[in-house]
């Protein structure tokens, strides 16, 4: 049976629908629905009562949500489907309460799934924290994202940040440039936290003055990070040596992310992953929060949950 919503406003309903009916079109293709819009009237209808009802309720939400202001688009769109279709569809709100930090043009960032949202709440309470998952699932951008507000809220004096350069071996001197140039290729993904909440010339000025780290893994050796916000991406290219070496830099007044995908191991031969052994042996211990993510919380092109999906 059909299921029909009405709006306040056609203003709603415009910004619910999309640009050239984006919003709609997906809804339609994931819940094997049809959508009819007639001027602030939607009709939801199909051959699957289950999929109208889910299709009717992520409408819902986001009318919620535009009637709070929020500009939606369609990765929020992408959001509530993925939460209908797991049927936490009734935490949504929740995630929109909270703003993370704000990007350069003022916009909030904000959980887009339960698991980020349980990722973010773990970072702010624990000193040391994996984030484990596939790509998409923003494990990287949204430690990067607290790092940069923690840092404005001067909870820490500086960011590190690293990752193991398995590609080039660790040994970085046959590169041209200098050590910023050498890394840079290999730590890209983490670049792009940094420009969406401080903006590329802040971010450039904070690492010509030392502020911010950027370093290969290997120049963690010998130190101590004190009042520091220390991320480690791509920690599965870790060995289990140089995970022990980066979490016991771990100093007073400072946290540490752990970011990695146990699927995407490329380091040589039989040679053990750092991460999965870390994850083992701190699995109990206190003070460690070890955050497992799923294609449930990919926020990339909702192709990529289904490619995830489709390899595991």
């Amino acid at each position: 049976m059909p299921k029909i919503i009405n709006m306040e406003s056609i203003d709603e309903a415009q910004a619910l629908i999309g640009a050239n009916d984006a919003h709609i079109s997906y809804l339609e293709l994931e819940f094997d629905v049809t959508i009819h819009t007639l001027g602030n009237e939607i009709t939801v209808s199909g051959s699957d009562e289950e999929n109208i009802e889910r299709a009717k309720d992520v409408l819902i939400h986001l009318i919620k949500l535009i009637q709070r202001g929020v500009k939606i688009n369609l990765r929020d769109v992408q959001s509530a489907t993925q939460m209908a279709k797991n049927n936490t569809i009734e935490y949504m709100q929740d995630l929109y309460n909270e703003v993370i930090a704000k990007d350069t043009k003022g916009r909030g960032i904000r959980a887009k799934t339960t698991g980020q949202r349980n990722y973010i709440e773990n970072i702010k309470k624990n000193d040391l924290n994996f984030g484990i998952g596939p790509a998409g699932t923003g494990k990287t951008f949204l430690a990067v994202v607290l790092a940069c507000q923690m840092f404005r809220e001067n909870q820490v004096k500086r960011i590190v940040l690293t990752r193991p350069a398995v590609e080039a071996g660790e040994n970085l001197g046959f590169l041209p440039g200098d050590l910023k140039e050498k890394v840079d290729p290999y730590l890209r993904p983490l670049y792009d936290g940094l420009h969406t909440v401080l903006g590329v010339e802040q971010t450039d000025r904070l690492i010509e003055r030392g502020i911010i780290e950027v370093a290969p893994l290997a120049y963690m050796r010998g130190r101590t990070l004190n009042d520091a916000f220390c991320i480690l991406d791509e920690a599965q290219n870790t060995t289990e040596m140089q995970m022990k070496m980066f979490l016991t830099r771990l100093g007073f007044g400072s946290k540490m992310v752990v970011t990695g995908d146990e699927t995407q191991i490329d380091l040589p031969g039989s040679t053990k992953s750092g991460l999965i052994e870390a994850v083992r042996r701190l699995d109990n211990v206190r003070g460690v929060a070890i955050n497992r993510m799923d294609e449930t919380d990919v926020v990339r092109h909702p192709l990529v949950s289904k490619i995830i999906k489709a390899y595991e």
